[in-house]
């Protein structure tokens, strides 16, 4: 059977998919999955063994641009997909599977879909609160066990580029290394100071570790922070690679890391996917909607509830509940986490 996958669009979201390619596979060995995403979750999908095939969407996200669905959804008719699964929301999502006349089409029920979505599925929230699990939802048995051990995410590591890019970055292998993932596309609201953050590398750095930052060019600030707090006495095996390093180059980095410490964010989700140990600090986001999903993890929350806000009410917009999240917590997390 071939699959159309309509996927998602924010990192975090689009690594934990993989559950449901994982479903598919284990359902059907033979099936072909081919995942329409935007452009910069190639490289994700590129590591997902389950994934035959990603076609970068030509449209961006909010676009609705329906001349321009309607042609590209023609042209894949000619792929002979079997079924579609739009595992985002929005109307605009669902158009390309319709315009492509794929018979079978799954989805949530929702923003006006009925008849774009052939094969409605309701979300249960209360019953089954992992993101994964609504991602299982989707899966071709609508009466998919969700209560079993759902598979996680794993993304395969290329070992040569790896290699190449501690040679070329200048990281002394030999040494053990720490990564440090301080962004959230979120909002600052998610962020753990970076103050912290240097507290936690510089006690590292007098430990003969390497220290790793990552991130994205939008967390640049956030980094130099973090860079300002380094002992300059420790700092030659401190490498601040926020916007130096591509996301598929990211992956193979975190998987060399014996340890994260990180915000919950897109880059926790893909150390989890490597079967990288880490310390996940929480503020007003969920661990019970997306934790790490990895066995070998520490949670630090002080927040009740979920709030979804971008600005928290302290300084620079951090979120009171971060703020009180201590380094020598994270320090004694990181000491919990199994060698």
């Amino acid at each position: 059977m071939k699959f159309l996958i309509v996927g998602p669009s924010w990192v975090g979201d689009a690594v934990m998919a993989q559950t449901l390619y994982k479903l598919i596979k284990n359902s059907n060995k033979d099936a072909q999955i081919e995942v329409l995403s935007p452009n910069w979750s190639m490289p994700i999908l590129e590591r997902m063994e389950e994934v035959s095939r990603p076609i970068i969407s030509p449209f961006n996200h909010g676009e609705l641009k329906i001349k321009a669905r309607f042609d590209f959804g023609k042209q894949l008719r000619e792929e002979g997909y079997e079924r579609a699964i739009v595992m985002t929301n929005s109307l605009k999502s669902s158009l390309i599977p319709f315009f492509a006349k794929i018979p079978v089409r799954t989805g949530w029920l929702g923003e006006m879909r009925i008849g774009l979505i052939n094969d409605l599925r309701a979300k249960e929230m209360s019953n089954y609160p992992l993101m994964i699990e609504q991602f299982a939802k989707l899966s071709v048995n609508p009466n998919e066990d969700l209560k079993k051990s759902l598979p996680y995410p794993s993304l395969r590591v290329d070992s040569r580029n790896l290699k190449e890019q501690l040679v070329k970055l200048g990281i002394n292998s030999e040494k053990p290394s720490i990564a440090i993932c301080p962004g959230a596309e979120f909002g600052p609201a998610k962020k753990w100071p970076p103050n912290y953050y240097a507290e936690v590398c510089n006690e590292y750095l007098s430990n003969s570790w390497n220290v790793l930052v990552f991130g994205s060019l939008n967390d640049e600030i956030t980094g130099n922070s973090i860079q300002g707090g380094i002992d300059k006495e420790l700092s030659d095996h401190f490498f601040n690679l926020i916007g130096k390093t591509s996301l598929i180059d990211v992956i193979d980095l975190l998987s060399h890391c014996k340890k994260v410490v990180t915000n919950d964010s897109g880059l926790m989700h893909i150390a989890a996917a490597v079967d990288t140990p880490l310390v996940a600090v929480y503020g007003p986001s969920s661990p019970q909607f997306t934790p790490p999903l990895i066995d070998n993890h520490v949670v630090l929350r002080k927040f009740e509830g979920f709030d979804k806000i971008r600005e928290g009410s302290e300084e620079h917009g951090y979120h009171e509940s971060l703020i009180a999240i201590k380094p020598s917590e994270v320090l004694e997390g990181l000491d919990r986490l199994n060698k």
